[in-house]
């Protein structure tokens, strides 16, 4: 408020507010429905933690999966944990009170080489955790394994590489799919954590504005969990990164071309 020399905290409230992600999961929709067409790549979203609630370890929706995730109150593919996630969240709402999660993003079919080592800010892993904390209430993003490598020795944490009939391959993938800034061909993998969220229907300790005194908030209507929608929103985020990196990487006036241009690359692989 004091940045930009309001007295009232409604304009900043209303610009900052979750219903500006609309726009962005319908350009979304458009990115994911490109990538899809042009380079095979689908992506699909699910909610892995919800408050205390956590989906089982490892559990990934696959593509032919969406339908089901989609199917599910809170999106989660873990129909056990669903059950003690909505009761969480009637737990909380009896209580007055917000919850935060985790959503996790995979994209299948991506080509190697998206992205870059070069600059700083041509790394896709960049680019995609840019992207994610610019969503309302999103406060970190991991990608793959990130946090279990961290605690891992590097003998057990990276991505062992070995040949196989259809060229090189991961036997793990803990990486995401990521490694120095560059897609590696294997699943995209990304994880966003977002904070319970600050308008609830109980009042907390803050500060009158005008006086400086101690004050409380007000007692404002607001929604549970934004957990599952952020999944969506996450999804449509990582759509337009990949297509915005697919188009710079294969871009071409049509599909069509950006399809022959993929299939060039992919028979330069394999001749080097």
């Amino acid at each position: 408020m004091q940045k930009y020399g309001h007295t009232d905290a409604r304009p900043i409230l209303e610009r900052a507010s979750a219903r500006e992600t609309a726009a962005r999961v319908a350009v979304g929709t458009v990115a994911k429905a490109l990538v899809k067409q042009a380079l095979g790549i689908e992506i699909v979203s699910h909610v892995v933690e919800l408050g205390s609630v956590a989906a089982k370890p490892g559990l990934q929706p696959r593509p032919e999966d969406a339908e089901r995730v989609d199917a599910d109150p809170l999106r989660c593919l873990d129909p056990e944990a669903s059950a003690r996630m909505v009761a969480e969240v009637d737990a909380a709402k009896r209580d007055a009170d917000t919850l935060g999660g985790v959503v996790e993003v995979l994209a299948y079919g991506v080509p190697p080489g998206l992205g870059s080592h070069v600059q700083w800010d041509r790394k896709l892993d960049a680019r995609l955790a840019t992207a994610l904390m610019s969503i309302q209430a999103i406060k970190g993003v991991e990608i793959g394994d990130a946090w279990l490598q961290a605690r891992s020795r590097g003998s057990v944490a990276h991505d062992e590489i070995i040949p196989t009939a259809s060229g090189v391959k991961r036997v793990t993938d803990r990486a995401g799919g990521l490694e120095g800034g560059i897609t590696t061909g294997e699943p995209l993998r990304v994880k966003a954590a977002m904070k319970p969220i600050s308008s609830l229907n109980r009042a907390l300790s803050t500060v009158d504005v005008s006086t400086g005194e101690p004050a409380t908030a007000i007692n404002q209507r607001s929604d549970v969990c934004a957990v599952p929608a952020a999944a969506v929103v996450a999804e449509a985020m990582v759509a337009l990164v990949l297509a915005e990196a697919a188009t710079e990487k294969f871009g071409g006036d049509s599909v069509a071309e950006i399809r022959r241009n993929l299939a060039g690359y992919l028979d330069h692989l394999v001749i080097r």
